[in-house]
């Protein structure tokens, strides 16, 4: 059965394949996911800090091992002055739902440093089967986002 309806998916067109892979290519320099951030720290290919910009209280409920934790309202040159200026850092958060690793990735870029934002956050991590500190029985449960 043909329908008769417009496509959605092609109402705006397509960017020509030049255009797209610049896009794309763009899109990766400002973003990573929990797979190639987990896989780097296993791996110990990781040139980079690793932030939960959450508050203090959600870092504490369960955050990526290794990770810092700089809540982003917190990220100042003060905060940041044991970081040399080529320090690399992938900012996350809780998840989609929270914009806590954009705010920092912000801040962080604002103040020099060369920053990424893990796409899916602690959720992103966590669906995707990696470990998380503490372990989820000691964690409880988490009432907020703790992007505050």
């Amino acid at each position: 059965m043909t329908s008769s309806l417009p496509s959605l998916v092609i109402e705006h067109g397509f960017a020509a394949p030049a255009e797209a892979e610049a896009h794309f290519r763009a899109k990766l320099a400002f973003e990573t996911d929990p797979s190639d951030v987990q896989s780097d720290l296993a791996g110990g290919a990781a040139d980079f800090v690793v932030v939960d910009a959450r508050s203090a209280e959600a870092y504490a409920r369960g955050h990526v091992p290794g990770a810092i934790n700089i809540p982003h309202r917190q990220m100042t040159p003060e905060t940041l002055s044991r970081f040399a200026a080529a320090t690399c850092f992938v900012v996350y958060c809780d998840g989609i739902q929270c914009n806590a690793s954009t705010k920092g990735a912000r801040r962080l870029s604002s103040l020099g440093f060369r920053v990424k934002e893990m796409i899916g956050g602690l959720d992103g991590w966590i669906r995707d089967g990696f470990p998380v500190h503490p372990e989820p029985e000691a964690r409880g449960s988490a009432a907020t986002c703790g992007c505050a």
